[in-house]
C-alpha cells in the first residue's frame, strides 16, 4: 500500500494555532504517522455517517481529529479538531 500524504486545511490551521504544543506534537508525530500507512482502519478510527458521510474522525483522549480521504490523490484532508 503506498503512503499518504497529510495536508492541513485552512480551517484546521486556525485551529492549530489555539491547540496545546504538546498535543499538536503527538498528532504531528503519532496520529500522521498512523494515518499515511492507512487511514481507513485503526483503534482510534471511525468512519463518519449520515450528513457527515465520507468523514472520518480519530480520537485523541477528549479531543477529535476529523479527516477526508482523497483515494485517487493519496491524500489525507485534515478538516477540523474538536473538545468532545
Amino acid at each position: 500500500m503506498s503512503k499518504y500524504q497529510i495536508a492541513e486545511t485552512k480551517t484546521f490551521e486556525k485551529v492549530k494555532k489555539k491547540i496545546d504544543k504538546k498535543l499538536y506534537s503527538k498528532i504531528e508525530n503519532f496520529v500522521y504517522s498512523q494515518l499515511r500507512e492507512n487511514p481507513f482502519y485503526g483503534s482510534n478510527i471511525k468512519k463518519l455517517k449520515d450528513n457527515l458521510e465520507g468523514y472520518y474522525r480519530y480520537r485523541i483522549g477528549n479531543y477529535r481529529l476529523f479527516y477526508l480521504i482523497e483515494g485517487d490523490k493519496l491524500i489525507v484532508a485534515v478538516v477540523d479538531f474538536k473538545h468532545r
